[in-house]
Protein backbone atom coordinates (compact mmCIF):
# COMPACT_ATOMS: atom_id res chain seq x y z
CA UNK A 1 0.00 0.00 0.00
CA UNK A 2 2.90 2.36 0.71
CA UNK A 3 4.03 2.10 -2.93
CA UNK A 4 1.28 4.48 -4.00
CA UNK A 5 3.03 7.21 -1.98
CA UNK A 6 6.04 6.96 -4.29
CA UNK A 7 3.99 8.39 -7.18
CA UNK A 8 2.85 11.42 -5.17
CA UNK A 9 4.78 14.67 -4.86
CA UNK A 10 4.37 18.17 -3.46
CA UNK A 11 1.98 20.41 -5.36
CA UNK A 12 -0.29 17.70 -6.77
CA UNK A 13 -4.00 18.50 -6.66
CA UNK A 14 -6.09 16.25 -4.40
CA UNK A 15 -9.71 15.27 -5.11
CA UNK A 16 -12.17 13.58 -2.75
CA UNK A 17 -14.51 10.64 -3.39
CA UNK A 18 -16.86 12.78 -5.49
CA UNK A 19 -13.97 14.38 -7.41
CA UNK A 20 -14.26 17.70 -5.57
CA UNK A 21 -10.92 19.51 -5.38
CA UNK A 22 -9.96 19.67 -1.70
CA UNK A 23 -6.38 20.97 -1.75
CA UNK A 24 -2.82 20.19 -2.74
CA UNK A 25 -0.10 17.88 -1.50
CA UNK A 26 2.14 19.74 0.92
CA UNK A 27 4.35 16.87 2.02
CA UNK A 28 4.79 13.09 1.56
CA UNK A 29 6.19 10.81 4.27
CA UNK A 30 7.00 7.20 3.43
CA UNK A 31 6.26 4.74 6.21
CA UNK A 32 7.72 1.49 7.42
CA UNK A 33 8.10 -0.73 4.37
CA UNK A 34 9.15 -3.81 6.31
CA UNK A 35 7.20 -6.33 8.31
CA UNK A 36 8.59 -5.01 11.57
CA UNK A 37 7.18 -5.88 14.96
CA UNK A 38 4.15 -3.75 15.90
CA UNK A 39 6.19 -2.01 18.60
CA UNK A 40 8.81 -0.88 16.09
CA UNK A 41 8.50 2.39 14.23
CA UNK A 42 11.10 2.17 11.51
CA UNK A 43 10.44 4.71 8.78
CA UNK A 44 11.79 5.52 5.38
CA UNK A 45 12.28 9.24 4.98
CA UNK A 46 11.27 10.85 1.71
CA UNK A 47 14.08 12.35 -0.41
CA UNK A 48 12.67 15.84 0.20
CA UNK A 49 13.16 15.40 3.94
CA UNK A 50 16.71 14.15 3.54
CA UNK A 51 17.60 17.33 1.69
CA UNK A 52 16.27 19.62 4.44
CA UNK A 53 18.23 18.27 7.37
CA UNK A 54 20.67 15.50 8.11
CA UNK A 55 18.94 14.55 11.35
CA UNK A 56 16.36 11.79 10.87
CA UNK A 57 14.80 12.44 14.27
CA UNK A 58 14.71 16.17 13.61
CA UNK A 59 13.03 15.63 10.28
CA UNK A 60 10.37 13.31 11.60
CA UNK A 61 9.56 15.53 14.55
CA UNK A 62 9.36 18.65 12.37
CA UNK A 63 6.43 17.14 10.49
CA UNK A 64 4.21 17.35 13.56
CA UNK A 65 5.86 20.19 15.47
CA UNK A 66 3.05 22.70 14.86
CA UNK A 67 0.28 20.13 14.62
CA UNK A 68 -1.69 18.71 17.47
CA UNK A 69 -2.22 15.12 16.37
CA UNK A 70 -2.97 12.54 19.08
CA UNK A 71 -0.01 10.24 19.76
CA UNK A 72 -1.85 7.08 18.63
CA UNK A 73 -2.72 8.65 15.28
CA UNK A 74 0.76 10.11 14.90
CA UNK A 75 2.31 6.69 15.46
CA UNK A 76 -0.06 5.09 12.96
CA UNK A 77 0.74 7.73 10.34
CA UNK A 78 4.48 7.38 10.82
CA UNK A 79 4.20 3.60 10.48
CA UNK A 80 1.94 3.57 7.40
CA UNK A 81 3.22 6.73 5.74
CA UNK A 82 1.03 9.69 4.85
CA UNK A 83 0.36 12.70 2.69
CA UNK A 84 -0.08 16.09 4.33
CA UNK A 85 -2.84 17.96 2.52
CA UNK A 86 -2.82 21.72 2.30
CA UNK A 87 -6.58 22.29 2.32
CA UNK A 88 -8.21 24.80 0.05
CA UNK A 89 -10.97 27.06 1.25
CA UNK A 90 -11.35 29.77 3.83
CA UNK A 91 -10.71 28.57 7.40
CA UNK A 92 -9.72 25.08 6.21
CA UNK A 93 -7.34 23.06 8.35
CA UNK A 94 -4.62 20.97 6.82
CA UNK A 95 -5.25 17.23 6.96
CA UNK A 96 -3.42 13.92 6.76
CA UNK A 97 -4.14 11.24 4.19
CA UNK A 98 -3.17 7.64 4.92
CA UNK A 99 -2.30 5.31 2.01
CA UNK A 100 -5.53 3.32 2.44
CA UNK A 101 -7.54 6.52 1.76
CA UNK A 102 -5.98 6.94 -1.70
CA UNK A 103 -7.90 5.37 -4.56
CA UNK A 104 -5.47 6.29 -7.32
CA UNK A 105 -2.95 8.71 -8.75
CA UNK A 106 -4.05 9.78 -12.23
CA UNK A 107 -2.70 12.43 -14.59
CA UNK A 108 -0.81 14.17 -11.81
CA UNK A 109 -3.76 14.19 -9.42
CA UNK A 110 -4.44 12.27 -6.21
CA UNK A 111 -7.92 10.74 -6.09
CA UNK A 112 -9.21 9.69 -2.65
CA UNK A 113 -11.76 7.03 -1.73
CA UNK A 114 -13.08 9.17 1.16
CA UNK A 115 -14.48 12.66 1.73
CA UNK A 116 -12.40 15.52 3.11
CA UNK A 117 -14.30 15.29 6.42
CA UNK A 118 -13.02 11.71 6.85
CA UNK A 119 -9.35 12.75 6.85
CA UNK A 120 -7.32 13.30 10.04
CA UNK A 121 -7.55 17.00 10.76
CA UNK A 122 -4.68 19.18 11.93
CA UNK A 123 -5.80 21.01 15.05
Amino acid sequence: MTNILQSIHKGMTVFDLERNEIGTVEYVQFGDETDADPGTESTTVSPALKQRDNSLVGDLMSVFVTDKVPEALRSRLMLSGFVRLESSGLFSSDRYISPDQIRSVEAGHVILNVYKKDLIKQI
